[in-house]
């Protein structure tokens, strides 16, 4: 059921009038918000929005860009943003950003809202593996990239760091340095970032003929708090499984994980060795530099900015792009050489 036929069946079957479904679909008038969630609610079991938002779209431009992200505290993303700005900016486009706060809730009911403002594109760090909530700019055929965590879809545009890759270059390095017992502090085990930085580590241990302990390793959510509580159970361990060093993925836990260490009287890499993720002050008390796996953040920003140019401004609609860039290692103060 299509065009104005679907508005006559939303109309008929709600008790209004055609001209009210109407606007509560294109976003624009004043109707009342229960109102507008009913006929959103009846649309999308229709398949109708979708559609009607994409023809739009294709007559006219907003000239914005929505970004939403699980924490702008970040400075991983506030970097990304402005290499994203950069690129848009030249073009005319402004950016809109949101917080998620890490709630898969409240990321979709932002995306839906930003969709029924009809930006022009959407740049999604989601917190749901589903990716449930861009399915509304997915359906239209509206741009959208991916960065960071993704979603298990296919046929999808992403742009982010080789996580993999990262996680075995931190790891190698330590076991470079003669450490044989690594620890790390994983994110969450539902998002990708922490599930192929997990894969990562164990790579690195299995092709340096290390076995993998499970013991050796605790999950946060990416704040400063979990790192921190996982610092502290994983030292409660040290007495029954030694280890000589932690791998930290984020940066926010890996302050975490420093401010348990000093807690519990040790130094850093005299007693414990420490390789963080992303860190970007690179000290913890102005006294060490931290090693750190880092990700090209601004270059990931205008990556994702050029890949949405040529969706938006292209006359061709090129292939999906899945795009991991490369990590590197910053080297600091805090591995300890074990021999």
């Amino acid at each position: 059921m299509k065009g104005n036929s679907t508005l006559k069946y939303i109309a008929k079957e709600m008790g209004i009038s055609v001209s009210t479904v109407s606007r509560a679909l294109n976003g624009k008038s004043v109707v009342k918000e229960e109102t507008r969630k009913k006929v959103l609610e009846m649309a999308k079991k229709l398949d109708y929005v979708p559609n009607e938002v994409a023809r739009s779209l294709q007559k006219s431009s907003t000239e914005t860009i929505a970004v939403v992200l699980p924490d702008i505290s970040e400075n991983f993303f506030a970097k990304i943003v402005k290499g994203l700005e950069e690129v848009m900016v030249k073009y005319g486009y402004m950016i809109i950003i949101a917080d998620s706060h890490e709630k898969a809730e409240k990321e979709k009911k932002y995306v839906e809202r930003l969709y029924r403002r009809r930006v022009d594109a959407l740049v999604l760090a989601t917190v749901d593996c589903t990716g449930e909530a861009a399915a509304p700019f997915l359906s239209s055929q509206t741009p959208v990239v991916f960065i960071d965590n993704i979603p298990l879809l296919n046929d999808i545009d992403v742009i982010t760091v080789d996580n993999m890759k990262a996680s075995r270059i931190a790891t190698e390095h330590l076991i470079l340095a003669g450490h044989k017992n690594i620890a790390t502090i994983i994110g969450s085990k539902t998002e990708t970032t922490g599930i192929e930085r997990l894969e990562g580590y164990k790579q690195a241990l299995l092709q340096n003929g290390i076995s993998y302990d499970e013991n050796l390793v605790f999950y946060g959510d990416y704040k400063m708090e979990s790192g921190y509580e996982a610092m502290k159970k994983l030292l409660e361990k040290r007495e029954k499984i030694d280890f000589s060093a932690v791998y930290v993925t984020s940066e926010k836990m890996t302050y975490g994980a420093l401010k348990a260490i000093r807690e519990k009287g040790l130094r850093v890499p005299e007693d414990l060795s420490v390789v963080g993720f992303d860190i970007h002050n690179f000290n913890d008390d102005r006294k060490r530099i931290i090693t750190t796996v880092y990700q090209p953040e601004e270059h990931i920003g205008k990556q994702v900015g050029e890949l949405l140019i040529k969706r938006l401004k292209g006359t061709e609609d090129p292939p999906k792009t899945r795009l991991l860039l490369e990590p590197y290692l910053i080297e600091g103060d805090t591995v300890k050489k074990m021999m």
